[in-house]
């Protein structure tokens, strides 16, 4: 007599692998592209640290600020020597990057205005940023970056991030000196990036849960 499943046990297998699977599919999905914004994010701060690495060592200074990053006009010149651009856009937004209304918080409320910039910039990565001479304390300028581009969510947090460009060479979030606290982070996160209220706090909370996007 040869043993073998019934068709009722084989059915009510394939239900319950089938229940399970729409429970953890969408949650796996989620994790995975929430891996696929960090990576990305990951690679252009790379890009940025290396560069401004380079930057100064080129010009054999003790910090970035000596180097020569001390104008709109030097921070725009860094871009269009150290990285690969494929699109410029002259004291414009746009087309480098989506009209701001187009940009939504984590909750779904439109962004208030980003920082005003004179230029923008498609990288070959298909990254695009800008760069702001924004002198505070240590902070030479902060860099606006859509990690992708035009494509979406373009949602801060997701694939929109405010990262802060430090006279040390450090990134970090909005301060006047760097590295910030942890706790600092957090406060800008929860001030900013959660709430949409300003574009800061999304990047250190990133920092603070060692390149994860937790939230």
């Amino acid at each position: 007599m040869k043993k073998a499943f019934t068709l009722a046990e084989v059915l009510v297998t394939l239900g319950i692998i089938g229940v399970v699977s729409a429970m953890t599919v969408p949650t796996l999905m989620q994790n995975y592209q929430r891996q696929s914004y960090v990576t990305q994010l990951h690679k252009v701060y790379n890009e940025f640290a290396q560069a401004l690495t380079q930057y100064q060592t080129d010009r054999n200074a003790v910090n970035l600020t000596e180097a020569g990053l001390n104008s709109q006009a030097n921070l725009n010149s860094f871009i269009t020597s150290y990285f690969r651009v494929v699109q410029t856009c002259s004291n414009s937004l746009t087309p480098c990057f989506l009209e701001q209304t187009s940009y939504k918080a984590l909750n779904g409320t439109a962004l208030p205005a980003h920082y005003t910039v004179t230029n923008a910039y498609v990288l070959a990565s298909g990254a695009s940023v800008r760069f702001l001479y924004a002198k505070e304390g240590e902070k030479v300028g902060n860099i606006m970056v859509d990690i992708n581009g035009q494509k979406g969510p373009n949602i801060l947090g997701r694939d929109l991030f405010t990262i802060g460009v430090y006279n040390n060479g450090i990134m970090d979030e909005n301060g006047t000196s760097a590295p910030l606290t942890e706790d600092a982070r957090n406060t800008l996160y929860n001030n900013g990036c959660s709430t949409g209220a300003t574009a800061w706090g999304c990047f250190g909370k990133i920092l603070n849960d060692n390149w994860e996007m937790t939230y």
